[in-house]
């Protein structure tokens, strides 16, 4: 196995195709996500198969070498001994990429430096960790997540009708992810007017978003540290409170030049993005890595899903987006099996109607989120979805390894 060096369609395999990429996974919630980044931007003939490194050198005992090949090698005693083994049958020049249960660093040195495995990452997968690790590397680059990491993550939550909830789920990721995910974490509002972010979270506005968007000029590394108004030491809001008549004429090209100016301040720019913001819209959604959709779990809701759905990706947006069902359970909306009728698929993540722990806490300017129960609960599975954060990180639990994965 080697890092580097081209792979033609055709090798020594005495003139047989060659695969694009082969997916071996042992478990069905990793296979779900690699299934969903890999598969959507891999050529005619990748192909995902259930087993682990020891069924993927079974079979390529028999078969042609893929070009790119992931391997699983959780539950093993002899892991290395494994990669040594696969080593023998395939060509030299094949792309691999591991998954494993293993997560200390030690590991992970001698995976990547001493057996010829591009990335290896550890279990649970996310969408996010695995489009920003090993996508660039299947995609000829040469350095793990090269066009994810010069920057902090851009998450825009969309919320594709009014009512639908978006603003409460954005300030509650938002405060997930730097409370319990330690990133530095700014939470912007598009709906200028309504200062509703920065309510939700006890945070003051100002008129620094309205000053980026009509003088970009102005808008560097100090104008963010000066406008980005403090929750705490690792969370910021940026939003305005405008009269209601007046709307900002955003010059073209502000909103980019202001994201890329918190990208450089923050881990991770969470955005709420209200129906039909106008303009910001479309720049904003394609300014995302990742984009989250956001719905009641009504009939109306779940069309307007579909239609966002169906947009282009953003270019630095590797996966689907992430479909929400805000309020799950609300009386007179439709159930699961409804859900999944409407929308042809299972809905991404459901938050579940709890309007006795959400609203007093929105009224309050305190985050859901901080207390135990299913709404943090269904926050938590967003933050492992859209950035790979979970409990077990944020007890300090993974090692180092899961660590510098962050």
């Amino acid at each position: 196995m080697a890092a580097e060096g081209s792979s033609s369609a055709q090798g020594s395999t005495g003139g047989r195709e060659r695969p694009s990429l082969l997916v071996f996974v042992d478990d069905a919630d990793s296979e779900a996500a690699l299934r969903e980044v890999l598969l959507d931007k891999a050529d005619e003939g990748a192909e995902v198969r259930r087993g682990n490194i020891q069924a993927a050198a079974k079979a390529l005992r028999r078969g042609a070498t893929p070009r790119a090949l992931v391997v699983d090698v959780s539950g093993l005693s002899q892991p290395l001994s494994a990669l040594e083994e696969l080593a023998q049958v395939v060509e030299p020049d094949v792309r691999v990429l591991a998954i494993g249960d293993r997560t200390d660093a030690a590991f992970y040195r001698q995976v990547t430096r001493g057996m010829g495995v591009l990335e290896y990452l550890h279990k649970p997968l996310g969408r996010d960790i695995v489009a920003r690790h090993f996508m660039p590397l299947l995609q000829g680059g040469a350095e793990p997540g090269n066009a994810y990491l010069r920057g902090g993550r851009v998450i825009v939550l969309a919320g594709v009708r009014g009512g639908a909830g978006a603003t409460t789920v954005a300030g509650n990721l938002a405060w997930y992810l730097a409370e319990k995910g330690r990133g530095h974490t700014v939470l912007l509002d598009c709906d200028l007017q309504a200062g509703g972010a920065a309510l939700l979270l006890g945070a003051r506005t100002s008129s620094g978003l309205r000053v980026a968007l009509e003088h970009p000029d102005r808008v560097d590394e100090l104008f963010v540290e000066r406008t980005a108004q403090p929750v705490n030491e690792r969370l910021c809001v940026l939003a305005g409170e405008e009269k209601v008549a007046e709307a900002a004429a955003a010059v073209p090209g502000a909103l980019a030049r202001l994201v890329a100016m918190l990208r450089r301040r923050f881990n991770f720019v969470v955005v709420d993005l209200p129906a039909r913001s106008g303009a910001l819209t479309g720049e904003m959604l394609d300014l995302a890595h990742q984009r989250v959709l956001i719905s009641d779990a009504t009939l109306a809701g779940t069309r307007e899903l579909l239609r966002f759905a169906a947009l282009p990706n953003a270019p630095q947006q590797a996966g689907r987006p992430v479909l929400v069902v805000n309020r799950f359970g609300q009386p007179g909306t439709l159930g699961r099996g409804h859900l999944r009728q409407a929308l042809g698929e299972e809905p991404g993540q459901l938050i579940p109607w709890l309007p006795r722990q959400v609203s007093p806490a929105a009224d309050l300017g305190e985050p859901a989120a901080a207390r135990r129960g299913g709404f943090r609960d269904a926050i938590a599975r967003l933050a492992h979805e859209t950035a790979s954060i979970g409990e077990s990180r944020s007890a300090g639990g993974g090692g180092l390894l899961s660590r510098l994965f962050r």
